[in-house]
């Protein structure tokens, strides 16, 4: 990856055994499976092991040239400290803007716009999903077909709202990432809420007065269960179908229309991570974000732990001191929070993340953080919080696939890319999700899960340029409502919010 690495990757489907030998008369001393590395040198014990010309770990033992580098021989260095870094000392590269790109998209009254159009239906606490589910089959079944314009009927069903330390502190965490949620470009400025009545996430605490655009210019539609008027599970369940059906009316009158790329909202993210995922998919996804902030878009990258080793690379590529104390704050914050649970940020890396020849969480941050480009970091946001503002912005969620995937949704994304190498099926119900795959083999595999295969960058039939671009222009597609692989066989994962208080 760098003239610097004593370290490379086997790129060979099925890996490589004794003997191989590669063009510059390397000979591998023993078998290396696909993805794993190889030392180019001789690495005496205690001695750096370098990938992206970063330390990503120290020699337990001496390691010849030519032998597997693995976890078992590997020892993770120290998390970087977070003080003394370089602030915003980085010039990002001038690029040219990007213009003419646009997409047939959902205009919003708050100038927010959904690439989808779906009717969204709040919950304020788990006791009332299995009503909501049931309620949302029947409202697909009988009223969907009536109108054709909307895209969807989605519960936003969680774990949340009772039984938990409302009042304590970072309780406000899974409130607003619920409420913003509720307020994503692609639910249409629409807000129908299904509580019980005694829970203590109560509609008013959820939407107080004022908080979200409606439509048609009245306060959230609202059913409370517990309400006298019911009499009856399928009084409850005719409620809700009455409800929705008003709703339906105000979403099925709204039309695509063409929208410059600059009000794409787009957040990347990476799952069943590799070795290849920082080799291919990741610096693809890298090239397109560079073209979306060139576009006037706005893109977000996550995963604190996944990032936390490089956090020397993103304060200085922040564009003000500003913006990397807040990248610092919210380092510092997940340190502690980890820190409260008994673990560090080795804990995020998976048997899958090694067995796809990831050691350590260090290598595996090289890989995660390139999905930023190299546009200067314009912004923070804390988990939960609804995104403001254009250009990269770097959003700290947890690392897991759907936490992530639900706090980017909480700041308004209106698409989402999603790496992965190992191989994974997420989707999400209120967003296309477009799947790209790390390497040939499990674009093959998984034909018709994956939309894009950044394999190719390894096997030399593409560039990163390349499938940069194809990347971009899909994006632009799908927001105008092509269909992703997950879309098409309806796969979504259940929303998971982050709670950092206590649940009583």
């Amino acid at each position: 990856m760098h003239a610097n690495d004593n370290v490379a990757i086997v790129v060979n489907d099925g890996g490589l055994k004794p003997g191989a030998v590669f063009a510059d008369g390397l000979a591998l001393l023993e078998a290396v499976p696909q993805g794993h590395k190889v030392a180019l040198a001789a690495i005496g014990a205690g001695e750096p092991v370098v990938r992206y010309n970063v330390t990503i770990g120290f020699a337990a033992r001496d390691i010849a040239a030519g032998c597997w580098i693995s976890e078992a021989n590997l020892r993770m260095p120290e998390a970087l400290e977070l003080s003394g870094l370089p602030i915003a000392t980085r010039a990002a590269p001038v690029l040219e803007p990007l213009e003419g790109f646009t997409f047939e998209g959902y205009r919003n009254a708050d100038g927010s716009v959904g690439t989808r159009n779906i009717l969204a239906i709040t919950t304020t606490v788990q006791c009332v999903s299995g009503v909501v589910d049931f309620a949302v089959k029947r409202i697909k079944d009988e009223l969907l077909p009536l109108y054709p314009n909307v895209d969807d009927v989605v519960g936003l069903e969680h774990s949340y709202g009772c039984g938990v330390a409302i009042e304590a502190p970072n309780a406000d965490v899974p409130i607003r990432t619920l409420r913003n949620i509720s307020q994503n470009p692609n639910f249409g400025g629409q807000a129908m809420v299904v509580s019980l009545g005694c829970e203590k996430l109560q509609p008013a605490r959820l939407f107080p007065k004022g908080t979200i655009p409606i439509l048609n210019g009245r306060e959230p539609a609202t059913v409370c269960l517990q309400d006298a008027g019911h009499v009856g599970f399928m009084s409850m369940i005719d409620s809700i179908v009455r409800t929705a059906d008003e709703q339906l009316k105000v979403l099925n009158a709204r039309r695509r229309e063409t929208c410059p790329a600059s009000d794409l909202v787009v957040g990347v993210q990476c799952g069943g991570s590799d070795a290849f995922s920082g080799v291919t998919a990741n610096p693809a996804v890298g090239y397109a974000t560079d073209l979306l902030v060139r576009a006037g878009a706005s893109v977000m990258f996550s995963e604190v732990t996944e990032v936390r080793d490089g956090i020397d690379q993103l304060t200085a590529r922040a564009s003000n001191p500003e913006v990397a104390a807040a990248m610092i704050r919210e380092m510092e914050w997940y340190d502690a929070y980890l820190k409260r649970g008994g673990v560090d940020r080795s804990a995020n890396t998976t048997p899958g993340n090694k067995a796809g020849g990831l050691s350590n969480i260090v290598e595996k941050a090289m890989g995660s953080i390139v999905k930023s480009g190299s546009s200067a970091i314009t912004g923070v946001l804390s988990p939960g919080e609804k995104l403001k503002q254009k250009g990269l912005i770097y959003a700290a969620t947890p690392a897991s696939d759907f936490v992530c995937g639900t706090l980017q949704l909480a700041a308004g994304m209106n698409i989402h890319v999603f790496t992965t190498g190992r191989g994974t099926p997420y989707g999400l119900a209120a967003v296309p999700v477009i799947k790209v795959a790390t390497r040939d083999d499990l674009a093959r595999r998984w034909h018709d899960l994956m939309d894009v295969n950044a394999g190719r960058i390894a096997s030399g039939e593409a560039t990163i340029e390349d499938v940069g671009w194809e990347l971009f222009r899909l994006m632009l597609d799908v927001a105008s409502g092509r269909k992703t692989w997950a879309e098409h066989w309806k796969l979504h994962n259940a929303l998971t919010l982050f709670n950092p208080a206590p649940v009583t």
